[in-house]
């Protein structure tokens, strides 16, 4: 039994009546140019007046004319019939197109990696890929409010309704030293930062959030100096000597023109009383609305997923020189 309370609106029929009749000024008029008769003219008009709880027309006048309410909805309902328009015709484009364009966001560190590669994989493909970057926090809003079809993030947990996540791969965090830097005996973080300021990602992104959290957890009092939103500045800074940094190998490799002048070290080197530090991670998913694209995703997560087993996750291996346990660990 439907609920007295709930709203009701009108279909697009009577929408259409009133309009043909507005526009031709007569019952019979609208009759004529809808191809129905008079008599369902007239019940489309009182299920309206019924829907609004309004008079429509002034029947004491001859003819009727429409009052100021009936004037209101025939504004509203000429635009409404109008976006339907658009709306259909655009669908139906879409359909009609032998190629799809696909928005994907991503952060800038898969973009640097895993950019060119869906950009090749795809380009022969029946969708186009418009592919751009940003702050974790932006993408994930863009999704959730239709700018974007598919976001590529760190960010676990569910977005609003209808929005699914499948895991892509983890990377480990990592301390990053200059080369040119000797300290073989690494103790904790803090003892590391009273000779070697860190440069810090700041706490507006998401790695510089999660670095905080690590360092308070694990007792780390490290002096605050200098801070950035992006990766660029921070390894700029470590590789001129001038501080160390915690970043992920997939971050490293966004900006490798630095690598020669960097020290990479697992965060298990570090210790305090004996104890080696505990990992640090994050984790990329693939965010998409669900029944929207079709074999896309599948296919999309898949050609990731092999791409960083096969071609990324080697190369960052070889250049930082880490061990198989401090490199990018794939979902399968």
């Amino acid at each position: 039994m439907q609920d007295s309370s709930a709203k009701r609106y009108p279909e697009w029929d009577p929408l259409m009546t009133w309009v043909a009749l507005i526009q031709t000024g007569s019952v019979s008029g609208a009759s004529r140019q809808l191809g129905i008769s008079q008599a369902a003219v007239s019940q489309r008009v009182k299920l309206l007046e019924e829907i609004f709880d309004t008079p429509l027309l002034d029947r004491t006048s001859r003819p009727a004319l429409p009052t100021a309410a009936g004037n209101r909805l025939y504004e509203h309902a000429t635009a409404t019939l109008r976006s339907a328009d658009q709306m259909m015709e655009g669908v139906r484009r879409i359909s009609r197109s032998k190629r799809q364009i696909v928005r994907l966001g991503c952060t800038d560190s898969f973009a640097a990696a895993g950019g060119p590669i869906i950009i090749r994989a795809l380009s022969s493909t029946a969708h186009q890929i418009r592919l751009w970057s940003g702050s974790t926090d932006v993408l994930e809003r863009e999704l959730e409010q239709r700018q974007l079809d598919i976001a590529i993030t760190p960010v676990e947990g569910m977005l609003s309704d209808g929005i699914r996540k499948v895991k892509l791969f983890s990377e480990p965090f990592v301390a990053a030293l200059p080369a040119s830097w000797e300290w073989d005996k690494p103790g904790t973080l803090t003892d590391l930062s009273r000779s070697l300021p860190l440069i810090r990602y700041s706490a507006r992104s998401r790695n510089g959030k999660c670095i905080e959290a690590y360092l308070n957890a694990n007792g780390d009092a490290v002096e605050r100096t200098c801070e950035f939103d992006t990766t660029e500045p921070v390894l700029s800074m470590v590789s001129s000597g001038l501080g160390f940094t915690l970043t992920t190998p997939l971050c490293i490799w966004q900006a490798r023109h630095n690598i020669p002048q960097l020290r990479v070290l697992p965060l298990s080197a570090f210790h305090r009383n004996g104890t080696r530090y505990p990992p640090l991670s994050r984790t990329f998913y693939l965010s998409y609305r669900e029944s929207e694209l079709g074999p896309l995703v599948d296919e999309l997560r898949n050609l990731i997923v092999q791409a960083f087993s096969r071609q990324v996750n080697p190369d960052i291996v070889a250049a930082l020189s880490l061990g198989k346990e401090d490199a990018i660990s794939v979902a399968v």
